[in-house]
């Protein structure tokens, strides 16, 4: 049974602006800070056999943190990166309401192929291991339901930080 860890990255100075930041590299705040090492405390007895993160900056950032504890590389994809909002990059999120999507947005479809893509690479290079991956919030709601077979809508926003763990072999959510 191959185990996930998802993290969400801690809170970047971005998030606290209500920036879109898409595939902005983004970077942590304090406050992100502090989550991140509350994660790696949390999460310090646990085996991982691979780190792996967004190349993101503000991903990797978390992820680093995480792992000082387990003395383990991050492995950085762009499989993992967050969703690409276009035109809406960069903008004040509150002035994006009611506003249609860019057509330079990367559709849902394509999100779920490359989240799809990544629970591949975990199932062919990390079998019957546990492995944590740092993400973001749109991208890991993706992860969460390609795996579960389930609509975007229905998974649970994650907060900054959050950590879920799901089961990759039989895609059942462990908890």
């Amino acid at each position: 049974m191959t185990v996930l860890f998802l993290v969400r990255h801690g809170e970047t100075v971005d998030n606290a602006r209500q920036m879109m930041q898409g595939q902005m590299q983004g970077e942590l705040n304090e406050k992100g800070i502090a989550q991140a090492e509350a994660v790696a405390e949390q999460l310090k007895d646990e085996h991982f056999d691979a780190i792996i993160s967004s190349d993101l900056h503000r991903a990797v950032q978390t992820a680093e943190i995480i792992a000082l504890p387990h003395r383990l590389p991050v492995i950085t994809t762009p499989l993992l990166r967050e969703r690409d909002w276009g035109d809406f990059t960069g903008r004040y999120i509150p002035d994006l309401k009611g506003l249609p999507f860019p057509e330079n947005t990367e559709t849902m479809e394509q999100l779920l192929k490359r989240a799809g893509r990544f629970l591949d690479f975990i199932r062919t290079n990390y079998p019957g291991q546990q492995v944590l991956a740092v993400g973001h919030g749109i991208m890991n709601k993706a992860v969460q339901a390609v795996l579960l077979g389930k609509q975007t809508r229905d998974i649970a926003r994650m907060e900054n930080a959050e950590v879920r763990v799901l089961n990759i072999t039989t895609c059942d959510r462990t908890s």
